[in-house]
């Protein structure tokens, strides 16, 4: 599937036709470059799963957990641009993540490429040269 988001402000339109496409998979990978907009992207996705809290990268936490406000269902945002060995990603218990149910978000997840579960969603958002940003899974 590819979606177009034309600009931030037309990010929710772009958010709600991804989660219509989610069905029942948890784990989402998003690869792009530094600036594509994945942090973004996210964000606008958990809005619109219901998520009220502060939604931001978790570049230094690694983890942060959102709680939706209807079901009160956690999703896991990951930011794993500062993990140095994957050693790191295994104490900090990433199978209870990865494995628990919940919906988990991943930035920079080459970094983790090898331990991601065989139905974990890959998901590339790219800056295109007139500044759209193109999803693609």
């Amino acid at each position: 599937m590819k979606i177009i988001i034309n600009d931030v402000n037309r990010i929710h339109e772009a958010a709600r036709r991804f989660v219509d496409h989610m069905d029942n998979r948890k784990v989402f990978a998003f690869y792009g470059t530094m600036g594509a907009g994945k942090t973004t992207f996210i964000k606008a996705v958990c809005e619109t799963l219901g998520v009220e809290d502060v939604i931001t990268s978790p570049t230094f936490a690694i983890v942060n957990e959102y709680r939706t406000k209807a079901t009160q269902q956690p999703i896991y945002h990951f930011d794993f641009y500062r993990i140095k060995k994957l050693e790191e990603v295994y104490d900090m218990g990433y199978e209870d993540y990865f494995y628990s149910g919940a919906l988990c978000f991943l930035e920079w997840p080459e970094l983790v490429d090898d331990i991601l579960p065989a139905d974990a969603v890959k998901v590339s958002i790219a800056e295109q040269a007139d500044g759209t940003r193109m999803l693609e899974y």
